[in-house]
């Protein structure tokens, strides 16, 4: 019996469980996660993947590097308005992810999901000097999201899974053309939610 077979087997029986209970399951191991679990940010598939305990602490030293995943950062903190105009992005729900490249992507969310724009980097770079804890945004796993709708003044910097739950509640409520009357009182409890955890 190998070693390599052993694991295997392990891996495959712990994610025949998960399916069987019908919990959500590491995307790396397939083992059972907690409801508020870890992510990791796929720098190749631009996409997060739930992570375990185990899988997370393996991947928390390539925060800092440029490994394949990258460990998503749980901090969430509220700033004060930022001028964001000097972005040139019209749109008022809105988020802002340096890339590690050194590129800026603006992301807002819509029915079929994130559109998606780049954004002139010394914008970026402009911004940054004016609102300085923007430069302490780790690039491709924390953006700036930012909520002007109906005169309301949100800005945050947050994990970028936040961002994607964003998208995911507008996808959800949104209806016919305009969005209907469940668009604007989910993404306010949405900003709600953001406000309790930090």
């Amino acid at each position: 019996m190998t070693t390599d077979g052993a694991l295997a087997r392990l891996i495959r029986s712990s994610a025949d469980r998960t399916a069987a209970a019908g919990a959500e399951a590491c995307d790396l191991c397939a083992a059972p996660v907690a409801d508020d679990h870890a992510h990791l940010y796929d720098t190749g598939q631009d996409e997060v993947c739930c992570a375990c305990g185990p899988c997370s602490v393996l991947f928390a030293e390539a925060r800092a590097g440029d490994g394949h995943y990258r460990l998503v950062p749980r901090r969430r903190v509220r700033l004060p308005k930022v001028d964001t105009g000097v972005l040139g992005v019209p749109v008022g729900l809105v988020f802002f992810v340096p890339r590690a490249d050194g590129t800026v992507t603006a992301q807002g969310p819509s029915p079929a999901g994130a559109m998606r724009w780049e954004v002139d980097a010394a914008g970026w770079q402009e911004l940054s000097r004016t609102c300085p804890q923007l430069a302490t945004v780790e690039p491709d796993v924390e953006a700036l999201l930012v909520n002007t709708v109906h005169g309301l003044d949100h800005h945050w910097i947050v994990p970028i899974d936040d961002c994607y739950r964003m998208v995911a509640v507008v996808r959800r409520e949104w209806r016919g053309l305009s969005g209907g009357g469940r668009i604007w009182p989910a993404v306010e409890r949405f900003f709600e939610d953001l406000t309790e955890r930090s």
